[in-house]
């Protein structure tokens, strides 16, 4: 095989720099199928991979921290990646046997499971936790089994709230340090009670034997030093991200990592709700270990109980605007992440990559989602808090600052701009004209997006010049950089539902024609025939036509008629272009 070029950093790992690379890329990625063309249901999109990561186009990203990465690419069995595959190995092993009843079932399991893990194992080439992944489904199939945790995970979270009404609870949270009196402002001490409350709910959601011992009692002393705990930079951090003066409301999307735990990280969010921000809570999809499921209250009536007044999202593919209706309306929103393994961008639902993308900060907890987001090179799109508790009982905490090259466009901004623009509109009616929208193709041709912006701009253009008293909106002339599709499309519905459209116009086959001609060019292969049906977001925008149709009558609808639209799913996540049609 060609020498493959040196890679010092995982941040050098582009497609198209190299053939030998992007084919060793690629069998890397088929292989633990995270591939978005080979996959493209189960596997995020660049595009979607963009709302959480910072990526280049073309730029690799894989969901495992640097190390694991550089070993895995090298087929090189050093001993630390040796130790991860048979933790994983002696974990699954554990299961299959503690939960297979019937004996002919168990040796089947652990044959067909040791089959798959020798051939992993002589080379080493999928992620631990992916290979796992697999192992598990095929324990779950066999076994006819959802989640063999149900109950371990009931019977924890009843003893975390054992602990929680008990005295040693109101002792350990509300024993009141004298440092907090020598503040200067009522503001500060606020913030200072907040901080400590804060630090000491991080402390008891991290601190396992409270659930994973059936009577735990722990000494005086052992109180006083989990009181005592200092935190690397604890302080300092929270209060430049939260503390006076800070903006009073953050989306904060909150990843748990046990039950148990589960109890006391609800706590940290109601503390977060009181202090004036928006939680959205993010379980598992399916059985994973200890990690909390999003069915699980439907189970557990501790949790359900817990969780009463929250609201769940169920659906995976979540609009933008659904997510932020839910969050306007709601403190807490409860979402799966969609996966049933450790915490993989790749595979994550469309509403977990909004969620993501919609908040301000991330707080991940347990060392599973440390690995991933700290200890990788690449740089996230939100800030995130990143905690957890070692073998040892040492507590790791660690900030990591969202890429500087990434602006968060806010929804405040968003509909600053629909508002502007609606206001052209009643200018305009105001004067005497009609309002026409003119939805059209923008980038369903990949690689077409600046000729399909020319064409848009031309036929407009000669619109005006042909139709008098006429104002056209033309989406063209509103894009600014940082929009992606999403915030788009969000912006579009604002002001396509805002009752002020007199006629709405769908691009035509003739109309694409007619600005070939305008710019003296004959009409490309690519383009013949092409038409607003070929697009997905203006499939969506002639379903918003109608229901607007339907409440305003007299307003027009020109173009395609609507049936030749409906053939498309929904636009594509996080693009200018749409996705494909269904088979």
């Amino acid at each position: 095989m060609p020498n493959l070029p040196k890679i010092s950093s995982v941040l050098e790992l582009y497609y198209g720099r190299d053939p030998y690379l992007d084919a060793w890329l690629l069998h890397f990625m088929t292989e633990n199928n995270i591939e978005h063309l080979a996959n493209p249901r189960e596997n995020a999109s660049p595009e979607q991979m963009r709302f959480m990561v910072d990526l280049d186009e073309n730029q690799v990203f894989a969901p495992c921290s640097d190390w694991m990465l550089k070993n895995l690419l090298m087929s090189k069995m050093t001993e630390e990646l040796r130790l991860e595959y048979r933790s994983k190995w002696r974990q699954l092993v554990t299961l299959i046997k503690d939960f297979t009843g019937d004996e002919y079932i168990k040796k089947k399991v652990l044959a067909l499971c040791r089959h798959k893990f020798q051939k992993v194992f002589k080379s080493p080439f999928v992620i631990p936790s992916r290979l796992i992944k697999r192992l598990l489904t095929i324990f779950l199939s066999q076994t006819a089994q959802q989640d063999p945790f149900e109950a371990r995970k009931r019977e924890f979270n009843k003893r975390a709230k054992r602990v929680v009404e008990s005295p040693l609870f109101f002792r350990f949270l509300s024993a009141c340090p004298s440092s907090t009196m020598g503040c200067q402002r009522i503001q500060d001490l606020r913030w200072e009670l907040d901080l400590l409350e804060l630090k000491r709910l991080f402390c008891l959601s991290t601190w396992d034997a409270i659930w994973k011992n059936e009577h735990f009692a722990p000494e005086t002393n052992l109180v006083n030093g989990e009181l005592a705990k200092i935190w690397d930079e604890f302080d300092q951090v929270m209060t430049k991200l939260m503390g006076p003066g800070i903006k009073t409301e953050l989306k904060i999307l909150y990843l748990p990592n046990s039950a148990g735990g589960i109890l006391f990280d609800i706590m940290v969010i109601k503390s977060l709700i009181r202090q004036g921000h928006k939680v959205i809570l993010a379980l598992k999809e399916g059985f994973y270990y200890d990690y909390p499921v999003f069915w699980d209250y439907e189970n557990d009536p501790i949790l359900a109980e817990e969780l009463k007044g929250a609201t769940f999202l169920e659906n995976h593919q979540v609009s933008k605007r659904e997510l932020l209706k839910a969050l306007r309306e709601n403190d807490l929103v409860v979402i799966s992440d969609g996966t049933r393994e450790r915490l993989n961008l790749c595979r994550t639902s469309v509403t977990f990559a909004r969620a993501w993308k919609e908040s301000d900060l991330i707080f991940a907890k347990g060392e599973g989602n440390f690995r991933r987001l700290i200890m990788t090179s690449h740089k996230f799109t939100r800030d995130i808090l990143a905690f957890y508790r070692d073998k040892q009982g040492q507590l790791h905490f660690a900030f990591k600052e969202k890429s500087p090259r990434v602006r968060k466009v806010t929804e405040k901004e968003i509909l600053a701009k629909a508002e502007e623009i609606k206001r052209q509109m009643r200018e305009a009616k105001a004067n005497g004209q009609k309002v026409m929208f003119y939805s059209a193709i923008v980038g369903s041709i990949p690689g077409q997006t600046k000729v399909a912006i020319n064409i848009l701009n031309r036929f407009v253009d000669y619109l005006r010049s042909r139709l008098d008293g006429t104002f056209i909106i033309n989406p063209a002339e509103h894009f600014e950089p940082g929009l992606d599709g999403d915030d788009l499309m969000y912006m579009w519905e604002i002001v396509q539902r805002s009752g002020l459209i007199d006629v709405w116009r769908f691009q035509t086959v003739a109309d694409i024609e007619k600005s070939f001609e305008l710019m003296g060019q004959k009409v490309p292969p690519i383009w013949a025939g092409k038409d607003a049906t070929f697009s997905t977001g203006c499939t969506k925008e002639m379903q918003i036509a109608l229901e607007e149709q339907r409440k305003y009558p007299e307003m027009q609808i020109i173009g395609p008629s609507p049936e030749k639209f409906f053939r498309r799913r929904e636009y594509g996540v996080g693009k200018f272009f749409d996705a494909s049609i269904e088979r």
